[in-house]
């Protein structure tokens, strides 16, 4: 198993061998560079620690600007660590690329979704809403009774309602690969994922 950062560069569509239609995400996954190696006598599990994009040098503090030092690389704007990888295949700086995916792997994708702000019960919840009969014009789009007024006597933990929306890590699972270009870092994946153009997202077999 293994895994890359990437960024959402958009969506759009392709065509199978069959001249289906087919929707896919597009992700620029990689180069990805191995700033720490992480091992089980010295920290109490395996792991890879990769970097994603460069960052600016006036944004990097001394201490980050060290830790990037030993590894060889220039700083990076993402760092996550993987622990699907076989350790022993790599050294620090190595640069990982979107070769380590074929079409046909199913991956999961992790990203943080759109921020929607301040939401009422219909979009946030998929509430139906009210009734438009009997006079009740202006509560269309209302959530209805949040509990009962003798007993108990208070609201629900945990009732849904109108409130921030979107804006949290969100996991897609079952995620087909449908094109890989190794030469340009880009794969392509079946259907959508989450977060924005631009948003930085995490691919694991």
């Amino acid at each position: 198993m293994s895994g890359l950062i990437g960024k959402k560069l958009g969506m759009t569509r392709i065509f199978d061998a069959k001249g289906n239609d087919v929707q896919v995400s597009v992700i620029q996954t990689g180069p990805c560079y191995v700033t720490e190696i992480r091992t089980k006598d010295k920290h109490g599990y395996d792991a890879l620690q990769l970097g994603f994009e460069e960052k600016r040098d006036k944004s990097v503090r001394k201490p980050e600007r060290g830790h990037f030092a030993k590894s060889g690389v220039k700083p990076m704007r993402v760092v996550r660590e993987f622990r699907t990888f076989d350790i022993g295949q790599f050294k620090l700086g190595d640069a990982i690329k979107a070769d380590v995916f074929q079409v046909g792997d199913k991956v999961r994708v992790i990203g943080v979704s759109k921020g929607k702000g301040f939401q009422g019960a219909v979009k946030r919840h998929h509430f139906g809403g009210g009734s438009v009969t009997h006079g009740q014009s202006d509560r269309t789009r209302a959530p209805g009774s949040l509990g009962g007024s003798s007993y108990p006597s208070r609201v629900y933990k945990g009732l849904r309602m109108a409130g921030r929306m979107g804006g949290e890590r969100v996991t897609t699972r079952n995620l087909k690969i449908v094109h890989v270009d190794a030469d340009k870092n880009i794969v392509m994946v079946r259907g959508a994922i989450p977060g924005a153009k631009n948003g930085t997202v995490v691919i694991q077999k």
